[in-house]
Formats: C-alpha cells, structure tokens, sequence
C-alpha cells in the first residue's frame, strides 16, 4: 500500500496544534520545505521543531533545495501566487531541486510524510507542487491536514 503524501502550513496554528495533527494523521517524518529553516513564529525555526518532533516520535528532514527561492517568497508574500509558482517550477528544473525531490520520494516510499511550509492555504503555497511532483512518481493519494 502506497503512503499517502501529507502537507501542512502552520501560518495560523501553535505548535502543539500542528503537533497534534501530524500525530492524528499517523505521520512518521516531517519534510520541511522551506529554503530557509527559521520563522518568527515560536517553536518553528529548525532546530525547536526538530526537538519538539522527536519528542513526539516523529522523524524530521530539512530539505531546503524544495524550497522556494527568494524572489518567489517575495512574490508569495506580495500575493503573486502566479508568479511564484512560475518561480518555483523554474526552480524545480535545477538539478539540486530534482536531488531533494528525489530524497523525498524516496523517504516517502519509507515512511509516511508530511511536507511543511509557512502559508495556511494549500493552493497558494509551494508545497502543494511538491506534493504534486512526488504523485506523479509515486500515485500517492494527496492529504492536506
């Protein structure tokens, strides 16, 4: 049976909310996805959230090439979802893109996953391509928690 491919967005939700979600969802490795590990937002910079995962027995894996490149966060921020996706499936075509694209998948086929990013709404953050790309090789089911 193949591993669902979870992602979630923690722009509205405190730690132990997301922490409670993934466990809900039986998630075993947290994918980050963001190019920069480090949030204003308590408990979310790279090293917290590895700690607070572990605590909770879930696995954590920092994959900042799946990250979206500063002009597209710019983009993102600004609300030119269009433009950051142009940005980011440019990004994609990068050969260290593809490596942790594939370190995804391959985790995926391990374990299940959830891939993390900043924005609450799926469809307008980058992750959600992620997810996509890592579909199309594996014909994983998609769930947004």
């Amino acid at each position: 049976m193949t591993n669902p491919i979870a992602t979630i967005g923690y722009e509205r939700a405190p730690l132990g909310e997301v922490l409670g979600r993934l466990n809900d969802a039986g998630v075993e490795l947290l994918i980050d996805v963001r190019a920069v590990a480090a949030s204003r937002r308590a408990g979310f910079s790279k090293t917290i959230l590895s700690n607070s995962l572990k605590e909770v027995g879930v696995g954590y894996l920092h994959l900042r090439d799946l990250g979206t490149p500063k002009d597209g966060r710019i983009a993102a921020r600004a609300g030119r979802t269009d433009e950051m996706r142009t940005i980011f499936n440019a990004h994609m075509q990068t050969d260290a893109a593809q490596s942790a694209l594939e370190q995804a998948v391959a985790a995926s086929r391990e374990k299940k996953v959830c891939l993390l990013c900043f924005e609450q709404q799926w469809q307008c953050c980058h992750r959600a391509i992620v997810a996509d790309l890592m579909q199309a090789k594996t014909h994983a089911p998609i769930l947004h928690l």
